[in-house]
């Protein structure tokens, strides 16, 4: 929890103004009023009708007083667990925290090097690796299993990280029974009500412009009666499910997200809700989504500027690529949506491992980037100014000309002050010429082989482990 508190200027970038968030918001509400958003779904239909929004057919139309008064009940801070009940993340502003992507259709098979149909194996050695990285802070299913049955592979993956880590999740669930397995699961897992110290989220996705499908709407409100933390995530394409602009695309993202919150709140007052998702442009080219251009991630900021003016926690993106495999381009744009969104202020920074715009799943990916948050979390700590490490009488003892190397003000202070990194090559080139001249690339294959022989992840009870086989065998 301590490496990640940052209290500095340099966690979010402050590039909207006062006037401009209002703006935004202004056209979100008058989006919600005029157009509304559809939901395929009676039992929200009937609660917003219920709470004064206009309903017609499909379509709620919101007034800005449902909105206003569901920011004012959704809590600005959540406390996510871990499975033996430990506090892990702290999501509030200033705290950040790193993990995977979820439900890709395929996997870079690090051994071979081949891009395959992503299986359930992928998603245990994700989980195995990722519980062993110290920067990698929560895990998502990497690869949708393709070797499980269809109607329940979401299940048979959620089952895979649990059994093979212990850390906070975020969960993906193809509907409302699944996802009631899962929480009958977790409970069995953790001892209790999944909502007393909630060591999983719900990931929920709209569907651009203006939609959410009935098993979105299905999930946000069990989320709200089980006081399980949700994130609620908008996927605009820039001129294809949202307008060409960046704003335009901006004014749909928050129209999603607020229209999610209000039903949510609406259900549940107080229930924790995270506020995220991307807007990202279309290639004009090609016609496929662009994970990793300049435009998405810049839109990134101005909502994660939104949900701080909102008071809502963030939920970002980063560690991965448009590259279909591991090279430079992938290490390239890993590196710095990474950078961007710790710096922006994002409080969850998912899809650590995702290539081919999401695509593909990499441990490759994921080991690489937990190797450049390191660098990151350095980059946003900053300079400590205090008297001591302004260091004017080590600086006055060693005079002009001398070494500081054999000080005992070095001794002290350079673990905590210079990144030492593990994997990074900075070996002096004539000792690397005579050596077996390992790179970035490989000395990441070789961590990944010996984290899955060496690394054990807490089991669970044998007895509990069982009765979640039963029920995975019921469902």
């Amino acid at each position: 929890m301590g490496d990640n508190f940052v209290s500095r200027p340099m966690v979010g970038m402050g590039v909207m103004s006062k006037e401009e968030k209002e703006r935004l918001h202004k056209a979100t509400l008058e989006v919600l009023e005029r157009v509304g958003v559809e939901f395929h779904d009676e039992e929200a239909l009937k609660i917003f009708k219920a709470h004064g929004a206009k309903v017609e057919g499909g379509v709620a139309k919101i007034p800005a007083s449902l909105v206003e008064k569901a920011l004012g009940t959704a809590p600005g801070k959540i406390v996510i667990y871990d499975r033996n009940g430990q506090d892990k993340l702290h999501l509030e502003p200033g705290r950040f925290y790193f993990g995977t992507g979820s439900d890709t259709p395929y996997a870079l098979d690090f051994e071979t090097d081949q891009i395959r149909m992503a299986v359930l194996d992928d998603t245990v050695k994700a989980a195995t690796v990722c519980d062993a990285l110290p920067n990698i802070d929560f895990i998502m299913s990497m690869g949708l299993a393709s070797d499980a049955p269809v109607r329940i592979s979401d299940i048979y993956q959620y089952v895979a990280m649990l059994k093979n880590s212990i850390k906070p999740m975020i969960l993906t669930a193809h509907n409302m029974r699944n996802l009631e397995i899962m929480l009958q699961i977790d409970e069995l897992a953790i001892g209790g009500p999944v909502g007393d110290k909630p060591n999983i989220m719900l990931y929920n996705e709209p569907s651009s412009p203006l939609r959410h499908a009935e098993e979105v709407a299905q999930k946000a409100l069990l989320a709200a009666d089980r006081h399980i933390p949700i994130t609620y995530v908008p996927a605009v394409m820039m001129s294809g499910s949202g307008p060409v602009t960046l704003a335009g695309s901006l004014v749909i993202a928050n129209s999603e997200l607020l229209s999610g919150l209000v039903l949510h709140q609406l259900r549940g007052p107080g229930a924790p809700f995270i506020y995220g998702g991307a807007a990202t442009p279309l290639d004009m080219r090609t016609g496929g989504c662009c994970y990793c251009a300049p435009e998405g991630h810049i839109n990134s900021v101005y909502l994660a500027e939104m949900a701080r003016h909102y008071n809502l926690p963030v939920f970002a993106w980063g560690g991965c690529s448009d590259a279909v495999t591991f090279d430079h381009q992938a290490t390239m744009e890993g590196s710095f949506t990474l950078l961007m969104n710790a710096l922006n202020g994002a409080n969850l920074i998912h899809d650590v491992g995702f290539l081919g715009s999401g695509m593909v799943a990499s441990i490759e990916m994921i080991v690489a980037s937990n190797e450049t948050i390191g660098l990151v979390k350095r980059i946003v700590r900053g300079a400590d100014l205090s008297e001591e490490k302004l260091s004017v009488d080590t600086i006055c003892s060693v005079g002009i000309g001398g070494s500081y190397l054999e000080t005992d003000h070095t001794g002290k202070y350079f673990r905590e002050e210079l990144w030492i990194p593990e994997l990074i090559n900075r070996t002096y080139v004539p000792t690397w010429l005579a050596s077996n001249r390992d790179t970035f690339a490989s000395n990441i294959k070789k961590k990944i082989r010996r984290t899955l022989d060496e690394h054990k992840p807490q089991p669970l009870d044998k007895g509990i482990e069982r009765q979640i086989d039963d029920i995975v065998s019921r469902a």
